[in-house]
């Protein structure tokens, strides 16, 4: 799972002064613990947690940080990080919550509010769901919101996934039974139905999607809620679980400037878990929701486990090795620089990448972290002839100033990208003289394992 470097940032940034604030602390005394939590708790408050959630994520870490384990410990400061860790992991369910297979044919039902991501969701789900071996099949009885199902055709056509037309059909009853019947037609082992949404709850709402639901019989139903709108996103599950029950969350718009108050209380508010999380535009950017990964980024520990899981999802490994050998062998050039820079893009934007990393995203604030760095160091190796690509030391200035033309860059810009690849290829050049090959066997690299 990831979210961009400005998800949950404030939040972490406030949380990070008050444990370096304790850390400096000589020795742990009761007042300057509820000082601490105090200022944790306006924080999370500040960030649209629910009030209720907040006083009584306080309660629990202040009666575990004021035991005299804690508070006569070496490292006291470390160890109130760990207990809040451990609550923020058990606030947001603790165990990764997944969908038992009911049947097959199985029936997803996604619902939400108008604006919530819904229709992306379906799609994006779909895709999560076939690398797994599955085959669903896509629709829609959105029939009020204009180009809904065109919307989704386009998705489900984009990523060649299997899709029921519904032709001129706008019965939403209608629509449901055709889509039943389209599965086996189609040789599909898995349903995933899009529903209509309002822009608030009302009672046309529910009554359409009673029908829809008896008449699909889901084996689950999922409340697709918008990140972005904090506390708003809570009630809204809430308001809906008075009409009909529900199975789990799918969380959007993670990528942005939320707060992040809705992701922190909605397991304890509804006691619902949250299933996925919608983290880009992408049809890549939806993942799996893990509890410990989440708290882990909320305190600033990075999430290198899910770091290196979409490297392995975007990698060759057979082809990996073969580059990594060549590198060691017989020196880096600008194409295997280009085919690193690929590599990274697969991965998704590059302000997520060092989010992941603990520390980084936070060292990088204030720089260029949306991809458009990756790409204009790609234009200007792009620019570059293959002879030039393959052996940089040819690379003059007369060279420089073509390539700068070329890639719509500066002669500086240029400049700057072969001194840093020099550098690079030096690092490598000593790395390999280390050993090389065998002193990597078994090390796991970003694009592969040696």
């Amino acid at each position: 799972m990831s979210f961009g470097v400005c998800m949950f940032n404030e939040l972490t940034e406030k949380l990070e002064q008050v444990f370096k604030n304790l850390r400096g602390q000589g020795k742990l005394t009761e007042a300057n613990v509820k000082d601490a939590l105090r200022d944790i708790r306006r924080s999370l408050l500040e960030a649209d947690v629910n009030f209720r959630v907040a006083k009584r994520f306080i309660a629990r870490v202040e009666e575990k940080a004021l035991g005299t384990e804690v508070l006569s410990s070496i490292t006291p400061g470390q160890m109130i990080v760990k207990i809040v860790h451990d609550e923020l992991v058990h606030l947001l369910g603790e165990k990764v919550v997944t969908l038992p297979v009911k049947g097959s044919p199985e029936v997803f039902m996604l619902c939400g509010l108008q604006g919530s991501g819904k229709t992306t969701s379906v799609a994006k789900l779909a895709h999560l769901i076939r690398s797994s071996g599955r085959k669903p099949l896509l629709a829609s009885v959105d029939v009020h919101r204009p180009a809904a199902i065109e919307q989704l055709r386009i998705l489900a056509e984009s990523d060649k996934q299997a899709f029921y037309n519904t032709g001129k059909e706008r019965n939403p009853e209608a629509i449901a039974r055709g889509a039943l019947a389209e599965l086996t037609r189609q040789n599909c082992d898995l349903l995933i139905m899009d529903t209509a949404g309002r822009l608030h709850i009302d009672e046309d709402l529910m009554q359409e999607l009673f029908r829809v639901r008896d008449i699909l019989n889901p084996h689950h139903v999922l409340f697709v809620a918008d990140g972005m709108t904090g506390q708003d996103a809570v009630n809204a599950v809430e308001g809906f679980m008075k009409y009909i029950e529900i199975d789990g969350v799918i969380l959007t718009k993670m990528d942005g400037d939320a707060r992040g108050g809705a992701a922190l209380s909605l397991r304890e508010v509804t006691g619902k878990p949250i299933l996925f999380v919608g983290t880009g535009e992408r049809i890549e950017a939806f993942t799996q929701f893990y509890p410990e990964r989440f708290a882990s980024r909320i305190l600033g520990m990075g999430d290198i486990v899910t770091l290196v899981e979409r490297a392995q999802s975007v990698t060759d490994e057979k082809n990996a090795r073969k580059i990594q050998e060549r590198i060691l062998n017989e020196g880096l050039t600008f194409r295997d620089f280009l085919d690193q820079i690929r590599q990274l893009q697969k991965m998704g934007p590059l302000d997520q990448l060092l989010g992941m990393i603990p520390g980084v995203g936070k060292a990088m604030k204030g720089f260029d972290l949306k991809g458009n760095e990756l790409k204009r160091v790609e234009a200007i190796i792009l620019s570059m002839t293959e002879e030039e690509r393959n052996r940089p030391v040819i690379i003059d200035g007369s060279r420089r100033r073509r390539i700068a033309q070329g890639s719509g860059t500066s002669v500086q810009d240029v400049n700057n990208l072969i001194k840093q690849f020099f550098a690079m290829q030096k690092m490598m050049k000593k790395f390999s003289k280390l050993g090389g090959m065998k002193s990597m066997r078994g090390m796991k690299l970003p694009f592969g394992t040696v």
